[in-house]
């Protein structure tokens, strides 16, 4: 059996303010979907309840993913699992490495241990250069992108190949991007949508979360769902982002009967 990412009628509250209302959706390995919406439909608060935000209460539904029940592990413990979020704000970690930070997150992810306080051992160092050299390589990233600081000083740019790096270098069985092309330039929406397309594969399932349809220019998504007031109201193919494109959101809002609102994300 394939990996997948089952959602049933999730429901998730932000300090007692319910913002997922209903939300279900599957997402298996090799496959590419795309989740739009305005600010506020919900897109950010559905990222970080996956993966296990304590700000986020799920109050509702099912979170499943290769079989098991994740609600009630911890953030790591779904990320051994092969789990992973690419930040819409990607935190600063000043003095610490680009590759001291992923080689014990990789030595994380994959260590055997089950036991939260205890530190996994580091994989060679040999073994994890050679490999992270590849995956830069393949990325088309700079040697010295990984001895500078994780994010200090990074331009919006950098911070989202971080994140992407990061991916390449963790293999997940499913991603997902919450709003990767946040802030970005047109350039750098195709960087990373390049760098994105080129780790898609029958081993990786992919989640994209944003409200611009321009990086799916670059990352075409078989899937393509439209999430409204915490609901998923529309799915197609993409061919979808193209009416949005056009139309905008409107349109489907009066479809749907719902009000624009602005909330948290």
């Amino acid at each position: 059996m394939s990996n997948e990412l089952i959602i049933n009628d999730l429901h998730i509250s932000v300090q007692g303010n319910e913002i997922i209302k209903g939300l279900n959706l599957t997402v298996k390995q090799g496959e590419v979907h795309a989740l739009m919406g305005p600010n506020g439909s919900g897109k950010s608060t559905l990222a970080n309840g996956l993966m296990g935000h304590p700000l986020y209460d799920v109050d509702s539904g099912e979170v499943i993913f290769n079989g098991i029940d994740i609600q009630e592990l911890e953030p790591n413990e779904r990320a051994k699992l092969g789990l992973f979020l690419a930040f819409q704000y990607p935190t600063a970690i000043p003095g610490v490495s680009m590759a001291n930070f992923l080689r014990s997150a990789v030595s994380a992810v994959r260590s055997t241990e089950t036991n939260g306080s205890e530190t996994p051992e580091l994989i060679p160092m040999r073994e994890f250069r050679k490999e992270l050299r590849e995956k830069m390589e393949q990325l088309g990233m700079d040697d010295s992108f990984a001895r500078r600081y994780l994010n200090d000083g990074f331009s919006g740019g950098e911070k989202k190949r971080a994140e992407i790096l990061q991916l390449a270098m963790l293999e997940p069985k499913i991603a997902v991007l919450d709003e990767t092309d946040s802030g970005l330039d047109i350039d750098a929406v195709r960087i990373v949508g390049e760098s994105v397309n080129s780790l898609v594969g029958p081993e990786l399932g992919v989640l994209i979360i944003t409200h611009y349809p321009r990086l799916l220019d670059y990352i075409r998504p078989q899937f393509v769902h439209i999430l409204l007031d915490g609901r998923i109201v529309e799915s197609g193919g993409f061919e979808l982002t193209q009416v949005l494109e056009a139309e905008g959101y409107d349109p489907i809002r009066e479809k749907h009967g719902i009000e624009e609102t602005v909330q948290q994300n």
